[in-house]
């Protein structure tokens, strides 16, 4: 009779991955196939330059104008790579897939962590949403323009409805691709990286060779441009040009995805804290050159900041605009191509990242059908359901935008964008201001700041604050309470929808939750 083995001899046949995640309490569920690139990969992807600097492009032109983008892209980009490097060594020394909410749980208890998870959850399903719905705005363009017809008999004609469907087809169709095994998931992320650095790269030669004109130096580092409908002076300094801020805190989030496959990437103690910083500042320089590259096109201004749809179409601000008039017809459609196929790639990385970190809460029991959601499927080794369970929330909360404000405005669109980096970035500052906290107390990793972090973590905490600030005030002067154009379709619906879940949030756990929750609970003794 072969004697039992001990759980000391048990332990020598684990691999060092799994020792370290055995040291924090769970075994090795999900399958470790993810190399130090993919993990890259995924929160490059997530970021997807080819995503928000198209998407959101309109915020900070209508916000701001070129300035917003020449200097407000590097100031900002500056501050969120001190936040990235702080999460960095934060992944390092926790590398799991519960990511942001396991950090918060071990340095600051359960009732910490238990918020900073819904926070994470709730902006991770905003950022997949908003994306995808991009994909699907990009898409609807990209028929229009490549067959003759189509606008006039897809839905009648009706843009919204147009958008919504293929929203909806987009979100079932990277949640089919997200059922596969997490081998197939690292190699569309590995083919995203050079998707998005060829198609860029691609994009720029295009920009800088077929227009006939360029914008000059002074007009794209000088320029001011308030199609907001607030006042210019003080008002655009303080209120406006903040808002088109937006674009850059947008684009740039979402890179704690390398944080969530931590469980499924090898060495992921050095490679996802990598992941992390290294996938900001490339982004970084990668979105300034092919944002300064849509301003240098941008010889038609006034036709780009046009409110009247029979002169711009795509609505005042868009880089359509700005590539339509810039480029010829088959290179125009070209750059469609490259940008949708970008989203696309983008979609499904936020996909991955959100039914991740829904799996992880979930293993935790923070989620209520949480068995159900923390479910590993057999064959795969993928959580199936959550990944069900992240799309069908996306869809949800993204039904307001059927309706558009009176301006033209897709501001349910934006609102969702608001909830992503509000909901993210409330959640990162928690375990940044944790660790900061805890000091020289802290249990370092292997990559970490040294002593860095003294001044690194408040400097990445007032950036975050201020931007949740304005993230939830209106971007229009009829979504203020009180003005006389008032309309609630143009309301930023950001806050309302935070602050409710808040809300319910304090109410379950003072009815409930305390009495149950416990924080990360340990698989392993």
């Amino acid at each position: 009779m072969q004697p039992t083995e001990t759980a000391t001899q048990q332990e020598i046949h684990l691999s060092e991955d799994e020792k370290r995640l055995a040291a924090l309490g769970y075994k090795q569920e999900l399958n470790r196939s993810w190399s130090g690139f993919s993990n890259f990969a995924i929160s490059f992807s997530v970021i997807s330059i080819l995503s928000g600097c198209f998407t959101t492009f309109s915020q900070a032109w209508n916000n701001g104008g070129p300035i917003a983008i020449s200097i407000g892209w590097p100031l900002i980009s500056a501050f969120i790579l001190i936040i990235a490097l702080c999460l960095a060594e934060l992944a390092s020394a926790y590398p799991t897939s519960g990511g942001i909410y396991w950090w918060a749980s071990k340095l600051g208890g359960a009732k910490t962590g238990f918020y900073t998870g819904w926070l994470n959850f709730i902006g991770l399903l905003a950022v997949t949403a908003s994306v995808v719905y991009g994909v699907a705005t990009f898409l609807n363009i990209v028929l229009g323009t490549y067959f003759s017809g189509y606008s006039a008999a897809f839905f009648g004609g009706d843009n919204i409805k147009q958008q919504f469907a293929w929203f909806v087809i987009i979100m079932a169709v990277i949640t089919v691709l997200n059922c596969f095994s997490s081998q197939v998931q690292a190699m569309l992320n590995n083919i995203s990286v050079w998707w998005h650095v060829f198609g860029a790269a691609l994009v720029i030669v295009i920009l800088i060779a077929v227009p006939a004109e360029h914008q000059t130096v002074k007009w794209i580092f000088t320029q001011q441009i308030n199609n907001s409908g607030f006042s210019n002076g003080t008002m655009y300094w303080l209120y406006v040009l903040p808002l088109g801020f937006l674009l850059t805190q947008y684009t740039i989030t979402g890179y704690d995805a390398s944080a969530h496959m931590s469980e499924e990437t090898q060495g992921a103690h050095l490679t996802a804290a990598k992941g992390i910083w290294q996938s900001v500042f490339y982004s970084s320089v990668g979105g300034y050159i092919l944002l300064l590259a849509f301003l240098s096109a941008a010889t038609r201004p006034d036709v780009v900041s046009s409110f009247d749809t029979a002169i711009n179409p795509y609505g005042s601000g868009s880089v359509i605009t700005i590539l339509e008039n810039a480029l010829s017809p088959l290179m125009f459609k070209i750059v469609l191509l490259i940008s949708t196929g970008g989203q696309l790639f983008c979609a499904i990385a936020c996909l991955t990242s959100c039914s991740r970190m829904m799996f992880a809460f979930s293993r935790d029991g923070a989620i209520p059908g949480h068995k159900y959601w923390a479910r590993i499927n057999s064959k795969t080794h993928v959580p199936v359901h959550a990944v069900l369970g992240s799309a069908l929330i996306g869809v949800l909360i993204t039904l307001p935008a059927l309706w558009k404000s009176p301006r033209g405005i897709p501001t349910a669109f934006y609102a969702v964008v608001s909830v992503g980096v509000i909901g993210l970035y409330l959640a990162f500052i928690i375990p940044i201001w944790l660790r900061w906290r805890a000091g020289s107390r802290f249990n370092a990793g292997e990559w970490n700041l040294g002593k860095h972090y003294k001044w690194m973590a408040p400097v990445a905490m007032l950036e975050i604050i201020v931007v949740c600030i304005y993230f939830i005030l209106p971007f229009e002067p009829s979504a203020v309470p009180g003005s006389e154009n008032f309309t609630w379709l143009a309301v930023n619906y950001a806050p309302i929808l935070v602050g409710l879940t808040l809300l319910f949030l304090w109410i379950w756990w003072h009815l409930s939750v305390k009495k149950w929750f416990k924080g990360p609970i340990k698989q392993l003794g």
